[in-house]
């Protein structure tokens, strides 16, 4: 091992980074600051300053950052409607390059000649973590345990913390924990029985939502009010970014919106299986795709859509400081000038369905689109010629094959 003097461990207090921050100790000899990034993942943060002061650790930073995740990394994303392979809303991967952006500047703060992290050598994780702090400092080491000790199974873990006294946490059934991941946005959950896409998953592995069979008989209707592709308020009541994912988080909850059993194909290069619950990121999807239908030109709207595939796939693969990233990003955010308005939407048995939106922006003409007599001219003698035009390539390519 190469000689290092400090180490700023991204540290959640679970049994992974636990045992990391232990090894970290036995393996390096230095100080270890620890960093828990506050996401809104709930109880686990005094617990994670528990446990780290259990093991000796002096400079403890629990940071609270639901603000600015929201703000400048969850609704910026939105902006674009992004969805990696057209369902996953891209909970877990959108926090990791904010995660790394702390980490590094408390590495700067406290003179830290590396920063540690408890992704696994088959994740995705590992590359988001490491290419953010490429792109922030390239002089700050990374030490990814999972690639460097010889511990190779979940089995092996548990062995390990046995073996030094490190509490092993239980799930509901009084059995070892699944991989959980949580924070405003989402919670994930993978491993044990969901290795094996053909089995039905348990419902105790679902946390944030209802049952959709169980919800609610009754629909409910909310409003969300827009700014310049942002949601800014719900039923007409202005919040701060996190306020507000935290409230649509509770009404998606209760009505069993935002669930996706998906397997997905990893950068690395395999296939892994995780049930994901975003209730409050699937309402502002919905929502902010029924403001954009009134307020965004056609072929903006189409571009917009062709680029998010790529745009999604950079999150996902861990390059939100990349510069592409922050092109497109560029692109997207210039195109959200004029989406303000409110949308309507029913809440009902798993679905957040659009049902009114208006806009002082709206491109939207009932006189243009009735099919009584309309104030605008439009003269319908006009649609032969546009038809007659479009239709001149097929009647050649016609004719030839005719032939």
């Amino acid at each position: 091992m190469s000689k290092i003097e400090k180490i700023v461990l991204s540290y959640s207090g679970g049994l992974d980074t636990a045992i990391i921050l232990k090894w970290l100790q036995e393996t390096y000899g230095c100080a270890v600051v620890t960093f828990t990034a506050d996401l809104g993942q709930g109880e686990e943060l005094e617990p994670a300053r528990a446990k780290a002061e259990m093991s000796g650790i002096k400079d403890i930073r629990i940071v609270d950052l639901r603000e600015e995740f929201v703000r400048d990394f969850v609704f910026p994303m939105l902006r674009a409607n992004a969805l990696y392979e057209g369902q996953y809303l891209l909970g877990s991967s959108i926090a990791r390059p904010l995660i790394a952006k702390h980490l590094v500047g408390i590495a700067r703060e406290v003179g830290a000649d590396a920063v540690a992290h408890g992704a696994t050598g088959k994740g995705n994780d590992q590359l988001r973590f490491e290419l953010a702090v490429n792109a922030l400092d390239p002089s700050i080491k990374v030490i990814a345990p999972w690639r460097q000790w010889n511990i190779r199974s979940r089995m092996q873990l548990l062995e390990y913390a046995e073996k030094h006294r490190i509490p092993v946490p239980s799930d509901k059934c009084g059995e070892a924990p699944f991989s959980i991941d949580a924070n405003l946005l989402h919670t994930s959950t993978e491993g044990k029985i969901l290795e094996n896409p053909a089995e039905v998953a348990p419902n105790h592995v679902y946390q944030r939502t209802v049952d959709p069979v169980n919800a609610p008989d009754t629909p409910e209707i909310i409003t969300i009010g827009f700014e310049r592709g942002d949601p800014v308020s719900v039923n007409g009541k202005s919040m701060t970014p996190a306020a507000l994912l935290t409230e649509l988080n509770g009404l998606g909850g209760r009505h069993g919106i935002g669930r996706l059993d998906l397997v997905e194909n990893r950068f690395i290069g395999m296939k892994s299986r995780g049930i994901y619950e975003t209730p409050g990121g699937t309402i502002l999807l919905a929502a902010h795709r029924g403001i954009e239908s009134i307020t965004l030109d056609r072929a903006a709207a189409h571009l917009k859509d062709e680029i998010m595939p790529r745009y999604a796939e950079l999150i996902y693969n861990g390059f939100w400081f990349a510069p592409e990233r922050e092109m497109l990003q560029a692109l997207i955010d210039h195109s959200q000038a004029f989406v303000s308005g409110e949308v309507t939407l029913r809440l009902y048995k798993g679905s957040a369905s659009v049902i009114s939106r208006t806009s002082p922006c709206s491109l939207y003409s009932a006189d243009l689109v009735t099919f009584e007599e309309s104030a605008i001219a439009y003269d319908h003698h006009d649609a032969e010629g546009f038809i007659r035009l479009n239709g001149l390539r097929l009647r050649s390519w016609a004719a030839r094959n005719s032939r």
